[in-house]
Parts: C-alpha cells; structure tokens; sequence
C-alpha cells in the first residue's frame, strides 16, 4: 500500500503563487509514476501534471505548461506542484496520486492511490 498526503492549498489573489506538496510513505518502491490532478466544482477531475518517481521526467496538462512545475525529493519522498501565475480557472481541488502502472497516464483511472485533496482557491 502507498498512502499519500497533500498540503499546501490556500487562498492566492490571481498572478499568485503557492506550492503544494505530497508526502507519499508506504511501499514507494512499487511507484512508478506521481500525478497531480485538480477537480472543480460541477466538474470532473482532470489531470494538471505527472512525474516519473525515478527517472524524473515530467509531463504537464496544456492549461498549466508554462506556469506550473511538477518535482520530486526522493530522499524526502515529497512530491511538489509548484504553481506560478494563478488564475481564478485554477480553483479546484487538487490531488496527488500514484500509479505502479509501467505507464505515465494523463487518466485518473489508471492510478492507483488518492491523497485526500486540498483546497487551492484563487481570486480575481
């Protein structure tokens, strides 16, 4: 089992930053790969941007290249989600997750653990 905390979710006026973290524990040796999703309201959960737990390498959503960073801290075994240049369609909440899955999805089915979300709300 991996179980996976979020943090870092608040209230940020537009142009803003804030960074979220994700401490992951439990078998992190069975994770292949680390992804960010975010759900609004009346809406369904859409990725944001995924890592390869090992080797690093990073893939982001259209709406977020550019102004969001995904990294990781293998000895810390933290996930970050570094987000820059807010704007108000960035409210949601946001949730890290896990897949053992040999495969870098962009699809919330293919992962297996869910952290518990948290709140990131940007006004205008």
């Amino acid at each position: 089992q991996v179980q996976l905390v979020e943090s870092g979710g608040g209230l940020v006026q537009a142009g803003g930053s804030l960074r979220l973290s994700c401490a992951v524990s439990g078998r992190t040796f069975s994770i292949y790969a680390m992804g960010w999703f975010r759900q609004a309201p009346g809406k369904e959960r859409e990725f944001v941007a995924a890592i390869r737990w090992s080797a690093g390498s990073t893939f982001y959503a259209d709406s977020v290249k550019g102004r969001f960073t995904i990294s990781r801290d293998n000895v810390r075994n933290t996930v970050y989600l570094q987000m820059n240049s807010l704007l108000p369609e960035d409210t949601a909440v946001y949730y890290c997750a896990a897949t053992v899955s040999r495969v870098m999805s962009t699809s919330a089915t293919r992962y297996d653990y869910w952290g518990q979300g948290t709140q990131v709300t940007v006004s205008s």
